[in-house]
């Protein structure tokens, strides 16, 4: 089986450098264009199902890639949701960097399994918990050459390929996941997937320019 995992298009608050977290934010009319494009490129690849975080960038994201002629498919799954921030959504970088240094810095270069991404807020390992029960769900009876589309999110992303490629929830930060890119996966079951592209973005920005946020 194969799943096409996939990041939301950009947002305003992703150019502004805001936490976003489970704050339902659209997409930028920037996030638009990427998500339409990751559509073309997906066009001819038949898709045999497909599953969304029910966050209205995400979900928009979904629809774009697939288009009205494969839009009815869509599903959602609240384990997809991006980690919670907590206290830290709809705050500048800059403006945590001054009220949470620490846990700040921690949460940027020091990331561990349970620490929280913010002030009352998710850990990684919460995050991991249920969006691999979702994958599981999301890929629950695929046949060898079925293929399934997963919408997400930064964090959720990275913590799903952690789990595939083996890495530990600290190593989080060790690659990027850029606006509308493509992660493809693919194995016999769930545990044995492995990475087959990651972060590809070819669609929406030359080689070495995605678009780096400041927060996740």
């Amino acid at each position: 089986m194969n799943v096409l995992l996939c990041r939301h298009g950009e947002t305003p608050w992703n150019r502004e450098g805001r936490y976003q977290g489970h704050t339902d934010i659209p997409l930028a009319e920037s996030g638009e264009g990427q998500a339409r494009a990751l559509g073309r490129r997906l066009a001819e690849v038949k898709v045999d199902r497909a599953v969304a975080s029910p966050l209205v960038r995400a979900r928009k994201t979904a629809e774009l890639i697939l288009g009205s002629a494969r839009a009815s498919m869509l599903t959602f799954d609240d384990g997809l949701k991006e980690i919670s921030h907590g206290g830290w959504e709809g705050k500048l970088v800059t403006e945590i960097a001054a009220s949470h240094p620490e846990l700040l810095d921690a949460w940027k270069h020091r990331p561990t399994a349970s620490l929280p991404a913010g002030p009352d807020a998710e850990s990684l390992q919460v995050v991991l918990d249920r969006a691999w029960v979702a994958l599981g769900k999301a890929t629950a009876g695929l046949g060898a050459n079925d293929t399934v589309l997963v919408v997400a999110h930064d964090a959720v992303n990275r913590v799903l390929l952690c789990r595939v490629l083996g890495l530990p929830l600290e190593r989080v930060w060790s690659f990027r996941q850029a606006p509308a890119t493509l992660n493809v996966l693919s194995g016999e079951t769930l545990e044995a997937l492995q990475v087959v592209r990651l972060n590809d973005a070819d669609h929406v920005a030359p080689l070495f320019q995605e678009a780096v946020h400041k927060a996740v």
